[in-house]
């Protein structure tokens, strides 16, 4: 089996040749519903934390993910699939046609939209409620499909096809059989199917099944998780005779995917994340491999542009989506933006940040001497987005804001120790006593300040939320403070734990 990188120019320009690419997606689409929460305690009622809802968010889950992926991705994805004349079902439309989709979803009367509602707290996802209890979409939603999808035929040259069949009902066997008989009218498939052999005959160019759905093809036994890769490399020649696909990728969660051809086998890499992050990443990863394909890239480069786009979505927790920005990022990475950064420089970097859909977290402080204090404060303060930047006060203005025997430590050092910690991403130093200048200039969507005060209290606050932003306080570790050490050193006096 291969460890196969191609050369970077290789992959860049595969992204940039499907940009425009016509596609067509069908299958099971619903609703994915996220509420990010904040826990506070355990409820005397039961076992169970008290939160509170920070914010909600709506995605296309299913075939609408893939289609949503498709789009970021740059392509011209159009979605074929029934959904419910309910709530849900608006929802869906709406997050497809804010995604640039073309939505050409069969709205069914009596039918409920498949939803899924995952409650999350910080990355653990606490709750996930799926909700099926409508009917299977009924045979007359079929014919409805059927019209659908042959009037998107009928527009123009035949695009390439997605299938996303999940067992939800939106492809029955009227729609399977249209699909089967006119598999030739497209010039490449992709199947992505719960039940592999139910799409016997189809032929499709690529399958993208995890190793769970591989396995009745592969005629695998269970095994360890290590063995995943060889089990599929030996059952590889079957999977291919049985679905009749030309490739095969077989997904194996974070430890990446072995990828099948007649010629040989490949292997990518992936990383651990936690499960909250990994919701839709295979969609992702269909999307890329079926784009790469259909421009005519060797399979281990749509292999290498798949994998990295499942990766690129593992950042945070929601339904995962990459857009043609971050791939691009991730295949031709420029050289790093450095940690300690004047202001000019960094709002440039601040725009790249956010062309890529990052979400800014902006503190500032004196930082002197640097304590635990500090450092349990700046890495809560970098779990509430992507891009930490702090914001350090010149040693002429902490004289003004602390008194003349300070800082104790000059600002290069300040600055020097907090660009080494991981959480943060840059640093930067102003002159005034308060950053608001910085604040105007980068905008951040998350303004945070160390102290046990109500939010309100902060004095950047108002500027903070005319520019949109959201302000928190993080407290400090109880008896750690600059101050509380400088006292300390100069009196002698034992630490709180006895020590001298």
């Amino acid at each position: 089996m291969t460890q196969f990188r191609p050369p970077s120019d290789g992959l860049a320009g595969t992204v940039q040749r499907w940009l425009g690419r016509p596609v067509l997606v069908v299958g099971d689409v619903m609703l994915d519903e996220w509420r990010f929460t904040e826990p506070h305690r355990l409820s005397r009622e039961a076992p169970a934390p008290v939160v509170t809802l920070r914010r909600q968010e709506d995605a296309a889950g299913g075939a609408g993910n893939t289609a949503v992926n498709l789009a970021a991705l740059g392509a011209r994805p159009t979605l074929v699939a029934p959904r419910g004349d309910d709530p849900a079902g608006e929802r869906v439309s709406a997050t497809l046609v804010a995604a640039g989709v073309t939505d050409r979803t069969v709205v069914v009367p009596g039918y409920r939209t498949p939803t899924k509602r995952r409650v999350v707290a910080v990355d653990q996802i606490l709750l996930c409620e799926e909700e099926r209890s409508g009917p299977v979409p009924p045979a007359a939603a079929a014919d409805d499909v059927v019209a659908e999808l042959e009037r998107v035929l009928a527009a123009g040259p035949a695009p390439v096809l997605a299938i996303c069949d999940y067992g939800l009902g939106a492809l029955d066997e009227r729609v399977r059989d249209w699909l089967l008989a006119h598999r030739d009218a497209f010039a490449l498939v992709a199947l992505d199917a719960h039940e592999l052999d139910r799409w016997a005959g189809l032929a499709p160019d690529v399958v993208t099944p995890s190793f769970a759905e591989a396995r009745p093809l592969l005629g695998a036994a269970a095994g360890p998780e290590d063995a995943r890769d060889s089990a599929a490399v030996s059952g590889g020649p079957a999977l291919l005779r049985e679905t009749g696909a030309r490739t095969a990728a077989v997904t194996l969660d974070v430890s990446g995917a072995v990828v099948l051809t007649a010629d040989g086998s490949y292997r990518t890499g992936s990383r651990p994340a936690p499960p909250s992050h990994c919701v839709g990443a295979g969609d992702a990863y269909l999307a890329a491999m079926l784009l790469a394909l259909a421009v005519g890239a060797d399979v281990p480069v749509a292999a290498e542009l798949a994998q990295l786009a499942a990766l690129t979505t593992l950042g945070e927790p929601g339904t995962c989506v990459c857009s043609r920005a971050a791939l691009l990022d991730a295949v031709r990475p420029g050289p790093a933006d450095p940690a300690a950064v004047d202001a000019a420089e960094l709002v440039g970097i601040v725009r790249r940040h956010r062309e890529r859909g990052a979400r800014i977290v902006f503190t500032n402080g004196c930082f002197d001497v640097l304590h635990r204090g500090h450092v349990g404060y700046l890495a809560q303060a970098r779990e509430l987005g992507d891009v930490l930047i702090v914001a350090v006060n010149s040693d002429q203005s902490v004289r003004r804001l602390k008194g003349p025997q300070r800082p104790v430590n000059h600002v290069e050092d300040r600055v020097a120790v907090l660009a080494a910690l991981a959480c943060v991403d840059h640093v930067v130093v102003f002159e005034e006593d308060s950053p608001a200048a910085l604040i105007e200039a980068i905008r951040p969507d998350v303004y945070v300040k160390g102290g046990d005060y109500p939010p309100d209290l902060v004095p950047e606050a108002p500027l903070v939320r005319r520019l949109h932003g959201e302000v928190r306080t993080l407290g400090y570790v109880p008896d750690r403070s600059t101050s509380a050490i400088i006292d300390r050193i100069r009196s002698r006096v034992p630490a709180p734990d006895g020590t001298p």
